[in-house]
């Protein structure tokens, strides 16, 4: 593997402003703060995006996630927060190594817009197909983890769809 800037911050290799860690997690300030109190969320453990992080790592990255929004909610200046994570090259992702963006926003900052026109509105039927496809293929992921030895039921919740 080559270098990834954000081991080498989880790992202390590299000077970064952390403000929270855990045993599975660390959030640090971003260097770049567009809007004062930009914090980056990562898995101690290299993961690519969120295609590839396990479902109780992911649980610990969103725990994580929303207690770092509630602390810059309380202490940056904002009229709303915007969330995301950028998941390979198609949507931008800039460090190969899963990251979610907590970003204190202000009313027309323009930071993150999200369809560069007016988007199409498929009808029902085409929906509900999409939907179908994806129940499907939710089902299929959940039977696999389900045939894995260490599968854990209780972290199943792909049955809520």
């Amino acid at each position: 593997m080559t270098s990834c800037t954000f081991c080498d911050i989880v790992a202390g290799r590299i000077p970064a402003t952390i403000v929270a860690a855990d045993r599975d997690t660390v959030a640090f300030l971003d260097i770049r703060q567009f809007h004062l109190g930009h914090v980056l969320v990562v898995p101690r453990t290299h993961v690519a995006d969120i295609r590839d992080v396990g479902d109780d790592l992911a649980a610990a990255i969103l725990v994580t996630v929303a207690r770092v929004a509630r602390a810059v909610d309380r202490i940056f200046p904002n009229d709303g927060l915007s969330v995301w994570h950028s998941a390979g090259a198609g949507a931008n992702q800039e460090v190969p190594h899963l990251h979610f963006h907590v970003h204190p926003r202000i009313i027309g900052d323009d930071l993150l817009r999200i369809y560069p026109s007016s988007p199409d509105h498929p009808d029902r039927s085409q929906l509900d197909a999409w939907g179908d496809r994806l129940r499907a293929e939710l089902a299929r992921a959940a039977s696999l983890r389900a045939s894995e030895p260490e599968a854990d039921a209780s972290n199943d919740t792909d049955s809520i769809v």
